[in-house]
């Protein structure tokens, strides 16, 4: 077990990894939907402890070593691919079982090292069938043309692309050389892109970063700037529409950023939008964010939604969790960052209400739990075999955001705040830390608060709020968002009245409304639906900007309120949403609203899904398929 780590079997608390560099060539089986990955990892290792006989990375069932081999003394790891090891000393090697979702590599050295000693290990493998390699037929694309690959390493599935330290705790730099199949593009998680000639992509990422990050995508893509520093990737059916919506509005959130937090120090900051298909919303792999097409509303409504992984530049990929049961640090110093930045871009009353937002879906996730569940402290304890990828929830996000909240508090004062988190990332840049040193580190910058003992205030003691389970002990004033809820919250109203009146409600422009007001009004809507009846149509013809939207998540809301309302005349828009894409987060309540509602609505969603089935993530299938009641094929 990796020191502190218990989802991870590597050495690193025998070896420090200075470097690793893939060597990769990506085929596809045809019709695509499933490929191979085959090369070699080569990795710098410097020795931390006398007598070292052995190397263990964390790999996967699915990854075939085929060999293992020690580089010459003085051999380099990799950079631009031409370095080649010289010949390689064959090292003796075993894959034992670890957990689930992964296995350890054991090599053995063939004379202990001591101490300070480095050296070049370079395996040779295949892979390809595990979780964190993702293969897509072109009918889960955009284009519907050519198939498609993309990495999902976050958080322990990098260990099914490449043989790793695959713990948090670890970073390195790294380099790649990729070669793919004519007329496909390779783009990766680095700062240096080069495009070879014979379809080699060569990539360097000078700063360290844990394995999670390192993200690989070969497809059908092709980039336009946006910005001085940014562009953004898509397959060649959307890259007009991704350049419309982000082109110049990249730049305004990383200056905010830079000037909240520091320097952004990953020269780049691109956004590659995923295929359809893609489950998730954002994963914020450095220089370059994978993002949902859902973002591409048409009219920039859901621009601001990237400034959340943005904001993981400095928390979570500069200043990282040690381990996954630290999770919150990552992401609730990136909610607490990212409503700074919006707080300055469009001010406190739009940020205030969509904290709301969000903690309404803590305390529905509060609800469905019970708040004194384990996982719903801040600091959980990840047992050894239990995945990582199982104790993701709201928690960490929103729980997490009310700590450093409640941290500001204690200060007092916003811009001395806002100058210790430039202090903090500045202290931690580059590491893996834990919830006690980031505190230790609180206490250290403001010693008057040491001196009167606030880790210790009886109620919201540091301690209860990382190891006791529950609902936050202290919640930031959202009351600034309710120059923008009331009207909302009014508006509702009058259309769940049975004498409604529709002077009064057309006399309420909500013609400026942004999208988190516009949500607000649709989620109380749904909460009193079904309506009187004939509003849902009146509502409709009102109010084109909901109905007729293009931005997802008026869409989702929208198409719940048809579905609970049994508004058949627009069910045609329910199956279209559904056709568009295949977010895990859109697709899964309309399918559970679909089979709790009429029988039209059931018959509909077994339609659609038999239509939709090849296009979307295996996983969504499989949730899908639950929720119908169907035969997922698992154990």
């Amino acid at each position: 077990m990796a020191a502190g780590d218990a989802a991870s079997a590597c050495s690193a608390d025998a070896f420090q990894l200075r470097h690793l560099h893939l060597a990769l060539r990506v085929a596809f089986d045809p019709p695509g939907g499933s490929g191979r990955l085959q090369g070699s990892v080569r990795l710098q290792l410097t020795c931390l402890r006398d007598h070292a006989a052995e190397v263990v990375l964390d790999s996967h069932p699915s990854v075939q070593v085929e060999s293992a081999g020690l580089a010459p003394p003085g051999s380099r790891c990799g950079g631009d691919g031409s370095e080649e090891p010289g010949e390689l000393r064959p090292l003796a090697f075993q894959s034992r079982p670890f957990a689930t979702y992964g296995s350890a590599l054991h090599i053995t050295l063939p004379e202990p090292l001591t101490c300070g000693d480095t050296v070049v290990l370079e395996v040779a493998y295949r892979a390809g069938g595990g979780p964190g390699v993702c293969w897509l037929t072109p009918q889960q694309t955009a284009g519907k043309q050519k198939p498609y690959m993309y990495t999902q390493g976050q958080a322990v599935l990098n260990r099914s692309f490449f043989p790793c330290f695959d713990t948090p705790a670890v970073k390195s730099t790294y380099s790649a050389v990729i070669k793919v199949p004519d007329g496909f593009t390779a783009v990766m998680s680095a700062i240096t892109w080069e495009n070879k000639k014979d379809n080699t992509f060569l990539f360097k990422m000078p700063q360290p970063i844990p394995s999670y990050l390192v993200a690989l995508v070969v497809g059908d893509i092709v980039s336009a700037e946006v910005g001085p520093r940014s562009r953004v990737w898509a397959e060649p059916c959307l890259i007009e529409a991704a350049k419309k919506e982000y082109n110049g509005v990249i730049e305004e959130f990383l200056t905010t950023g830079e000037k909240l937090f520091g320097p952004y120090v990953w020269e780049r900051y691109d956004v590659l939008f995923m295929p359809p298909s893609f489950p998730f919303g954002g994963m914020e792999n450095p220089c370059i964010t994978f993002v949902t097409p859902c973002l591409l509303a048409g009219d920039r409504s859901l621009a601001d939604v990237i400034i959340h992984e943005i904001s993981h530049s400095w928390f979570g990929n500069l200043v990282t969790n040690a381990h996954w049961g630290e999770f919150w640090l990552n992401e609730g110093f990136t909610m607490y960052a990212q409503r700074r930045i919006t707080t300055e871009i469009y001010g406190a009353a739009y940020t205030c209400l969509e904290a709301a937002t969000g903690r309404a879906l803590l305390r529905q996730h509060m609800d469905n739990t019970g708040e004194d569940h384990p996982l719903n402290k801040l600091r959980v304890s990840i047992e050894p075999g239990v995945d990582p990828e199982d104790t993701y929830n709201e928690t960490p996000y929103e729980k997490g955001y009310c700590f450093v909240s409640y941290l500001a508090h204690l200060v007092g004062d916003q811009i001395k705040f806002d100058a210790f988190l430039q202090a903090y990332v500045n202290q931690f840049k580059f590491q893996s830390i834990t919830a006690d040193d980031a505190l230790e580190f609180y206490l250290k910058y403001f010693p008057e608060l040491k001196k009167k003992g606030v880790d210790t205030i009886p109620g919201f003691e540091f301690d209860r709020w990382l190891n006791t389970p529950g609902w936050p002990p202290y919640l930031p004033d959202l009351s600034p968002g309710e120059a923008l809820m009331k009207p909302a919250e009014k508006l509702a109203e009058l259309w769940v009245s049975p004498d409604h009146n529709m002077e009064s409600i057309k006399a309420m422009d909500i013609s400026a409304w942004k999208t988190f007001q516009l949500v607000y009004f649709l989620d109380k809507v749904l909460e009193k639906s079904p309506l009187p009846d004939g509003n849902v149509e009146k509502m409709s013809n009102l109010y084109p900007k909901i109905s007729r939207a293009q931005n997802a998540e008026l869409r989702l809301r929208w198409c719940q309120i048809l579905l609970k309302n049994n508004h058949y005349a627009e069910f045609d828009k329910v199956k279209d949403f559904l056709h568009s894409q295949g977010k895990q987060k859109y697709t899964l309540p309309i399918y559970r609203a679909m089979v709790s509602g009429s029988e039209t609505a059931r018959a509909m969603a077994v339609k659609t899904f038999s239509a939709t089935e090849p296009q979307l993530h295996v996983n969504v299938q499989n949730y899908v398929k639950k929720i119908l009641g169907l035969n997922t094929g698992k154990n």
